[in-house]
């Protein structure tokens, strides 16, 4: 198995851990995650309980399912966002004139100067903090990525010779658009996605630590951390775990963004061989 194939199969693997967790949620679920047991609290791995319980008495396990869930929910939404409206800005500044072509890029550049958790706690304190909240304002953080991205695949499909020929053709902006430059920067956005995806978790993980993401008592990887801290020292079994989920998650997207990046660039292809 090469470099390439390795980040592949190794990316999606540990997606697919993730996203199996979260699919099996919906239909069982070791404990309820949401039910409080004190005759439990802070108990260690046991056959009732693989992973033990938080101070609640809450079966960790189950929390980890239902938390793969949210942070699904939040990365999909965020980065539908993101997708949606930077990857159309993006082929509109590499298609149009170059004042409204820099114009659309100067916009997003001071867009990009807001990060996505100071976006976020920015919309939290005017509109609540919430899962939507925090969804929007990650996927609002990420749109100047795509677009950046979508402008430069659009110049190059632009200078290509097929697009001239078609541009010689009498062929309208919107034609060229949808029939030449969104298939040929497909590979790229689904790449992007899948970065901006890790960076969607681990915001929304900094949130939920922070108190401005999920709302309790909905199970998140982020809120389990911030209820392990006053216990590190004695139970860092707490921490570890949504921690090892946490990375798990973020490194399984890197991975696969960067075996997809090899594999839809013809030119690392070329490199690799």
């Amino acid at each position: 198995m090469t470099g390439r194939n390795g980040n592949l199969v190794t990316g999606a693997v540990l997606v697919g851990l993730v996203v199996l967790a979260a699919v099996v949620s919906f239909l069982w679920t070791p404990h309820d995650p949401l039910r409080v047991d004190a005759a439990v609290r802070l108990v260690g791995p046991t056959g009732d309980h693989l992973l033990g319980t938080d101070r609640f008495g809450r079966d960790i396990v189950s929390q980890l399912m239902v938390g793969a869930r949210t942070t699904l929910y939040v990365g999909v939404v965020a980065v539908g966002v993101a997708a949606v409206i930077g990857t159309p800005l993006g082929v509109l500044a590499g298609m149009s004139s170059r004042w409204l072509g820099e114009l659309v890029m100067r916009v997003n550049d001071l867009v990009l100067a807001f990060p996505a958790l100071l976006l976020a706690i920015l919309f939290g304190a005017v509109f609540g903090a919430d899962t939507l909240t925090a969804m929007l304002a990650i996927g609002i953080a990420t749109i100047p990525s795509f677009a950046r991205i979508a402008r430069s695949g659009t110049l190059r499909v632009m200078s290509t010779e097929y697009v001239l020929a078609a541009r010689s053709a009498g062929r309208s902006r919107w034609y060229i658009a949808w029939r030449h430059v969104l298939p040929n920067i497909s590979g790229l956005i689904i790449v992007q996605s899948s970065v901006s995806f890790a960076i969607a978790v681990l915001a929304e993980a900094a949130l939920s630590f922070l108190g401005f993401g999920t709302r309790p008592p909905t199970p998140s990887w982020g809120r389990m951390l911030q209820e392990s801290q006053e216990l590190l020292a004695v139970e860092p079994r707490l921490a570890l775990v949504p921690g090892i989920a946490i990375a798990v998650a973020v490194l399984g997207f890197n991975l696969l963004g960067d075996g997809l990046r090899d594999r839809f660039d013809p030119r690392l292809r070329e490199v690799r061989r």
